[in-house]
């Protein structure tokens, strides 16, 4: 497995970027949570558009618990896949739905377009680099974020169990 960038590469900005405290990261995802929650998924929820990302409410399995775990997570489309990263807030350790998802990868995501069940995995090699690339894409600061952690941010492929309704429609036209 190819080791992701902990440091910013030569040339980019070395100040460290600036995040907001932590106790408004969390009050902030609360809050979101809630939105998703009391609207079920009308608001909170977007799409990916050309040059960002979306969010999907992810239910994994809890891996002592057994329960439903859910949480909202950003994503960008890589064919039927979606793609997003383990980064906790960009804070230390791996988030706890990274670590359900390793012990059950089995999960739905649910985004703008409906549920579908997914089966998550870690990108590794030149894929984990070239979707990589693309979150740096989309997030200038990506690699000064990842710099802020003490390990490999895992990049986290959630491929469909089945075809979502959206493409099996257009392959009957």
């Amino acid at each position: 497995m190819t080791p992701g960038p902990l440091v910013p590469p030569t040339g980019t900005r070395s100040r460290r970027p600036k995040l907001p405290p932590r106790w408004f990261v969390v009050a902030f995802w609360r809050v979101h949570r809630a939105i998703v929650r009391m609207t079920r998924g009308h608001l909170g929820l977007w799409r990916p558009d050309r040059g960002g990302w979306g969010t999907l409410w992810l239910t994994t399995t809890g891996r002592r618990s057994g329960r439903p775990r859910r949480v909202l997570v950003g994503y960008f489309a890589d064919g039927d896949a979606l793609v997003t990263m383990a980064m906790n807030g960009w804070g230390a350790g791996e988030p706890a739905w990274w670590l359900n998802l390793q012990t059950h990868p089995d999960a739905t995501a649910q985004t703008r377009d409906g549920n579908f069940r997914v089966r998550a995995r870690r990108a590794c090699g030149a894929e984990r680099a070239r979707l990589w690339a693309r979150w740096a894409d989309i997030d200038k600061e990506l690699e000064a974020y990842a710099a802020l952690r003490g390990t490999e941010t895992a990049v986290v492929v959630l491929e469909p169990l089945t075809v979502p309704a959206t493409t099996a429609d257009r392959s009957r036209d």
